[in-house]
């Protein structure tokens, strides 16, 4: 095979995979790990006087090691934060075979590399709570080299924040720059408020078609494909309301639909050719009636997410609680 396209670093980690494999360590095991504490539970909950967190499993991602003699420090991050744990060879290595300290942990694993880790939780003399590690397990071996993003002093170097590659690797920008999962988590919380609040209402969620004979409901530039079996063409849908409307017809009081809709043109930082829509139709209601509908809808969505109707955005705060105020299409221009 060749191998010429592969880094120094990532030939080092190859090179580490076939030795972890020469000593008899699987490193992709296929069997359930039984983590049961994360790094945030420990680090909110452990009181030493208590002596809670006295048998521990935690299981993340390396990220950063100090290795020295007998002793060393990791610190690893899992779906909550990071931790640090201490590792001791003797801990780790009861018998008169050191290989899991002196060559697996000290020579063989890596930054980005996901273990297992049992122990208790205690605090170090520099006031750190940490987990002191009893037993270590490698739980996947990674091939590609993470970015390693340097702090001093309060300064942050070698950050990964070319938008470019965060957006191309999203993957990568979860795991060094952990504050993006917010966006995620409360993408979804946003999804499920606004589903409840739909559906505390009586409305009823649908999924309606996605490739479409005629592509209505807008005016865009449609995906085209083509049905096989028909021998016509098909086209990913450029808006989901006019399916919507149907099922009012048909005698539904109201009906939702969180949809993936399709457009072929331009595209940019904000705008995607694949993107999220929400569409909702209600019988026998007005405009007006949608704009209260609306403004509340609004004000519930932006309480759950942030705890209050004052949201941040940019160097302004945005004051989402009802009544908003209204213009009229002329008074608007």
């Amino acid at each position: 095979m060749d191998n010429s396209h592969i880094s120094e670093q990532e030939q080092i980690r190859r090179d580490a995979l076939k030795e972890l494999k020469n000593l008899g360590i699987n490193p992709y095991p296929a069997q359930a790990y039984p983590a049961d504490t994360t790094a945030v539970e420990i680090l909110k909950g452990y009181k030493p006087e208590t002596e809670n967190f006295k048998q521990v499993t935690l299981a993340g991602r390396i990220m950063s090691r100090r290795i020295m003699g007998a002793a060393s420090f990791m610190v690893i991050q899992d779906h909550t934060g990071r931790i640090q744990v201490y590792v001791k060879r003797d801990d780790i290595c009861p018998s008169e075979d050191k290989t899991l300290y002196n060559t697996v942990f000290k020579k063989l694993l890596d930054i980005g590399d996901i273990v297992g880790v049992k122990g208790f939780a205690f605090i170090t003399k520099t006031g750190e709570i940490s987990v002191h590690a009893q037993e270590l397990v490698l739980l996947s071996k990674s091939l590609r080299v993470l970015p390693i993003i340097k702090e001093k002093e309060g300064q942050i170097y070698d950050a990964f924040t070319d938008p470019e590659q965060r957006y191309r690797m999203r993957y990568v920008d979860l795991i060094v720059n952990p504050h993006v999962r917010e966006t995620f988590v409360k993408r979804t919380k946003m999804v499920n408020t606004m589903r409840e609040f739909f559906n505390n209402r009586g409305y009823l969620e649908v999924e309606t078609p996605i490739l479409q004979p005629i592509p209505g409901g807008a005016n865009a530039r449609p995906f085209v494909t083509h049905h096989n079996a028909l021998d016509i063409p098909l086209y990913l849908r450029i808006a989901n309301g006019l399916y919507l409307k149907k099922l009012i017809v048909g005698g539904f009081p109201g009906v939702y639909e969180f949809a993936k809709d399709f457009r072929n043109e331009g595209m940019d930082r904000t705008h995607n050719p694949e993107f999220t829509v929400l569409e909702i139709y209600v019988a026998y209601k007005d405009y007006l009636w949608m704009m209260n509908f609306t403004e509340e809808l609004a004000e519930k969505v932006a309480i759950e997410l942030h705890g209050s109707n004052l949201v941040p955005y940019g160097d302004k705060v945005i004051d989402w609680k009802r009544p908003f105020r209204r213009l009229s299409m002329i008074d608007a221009i």
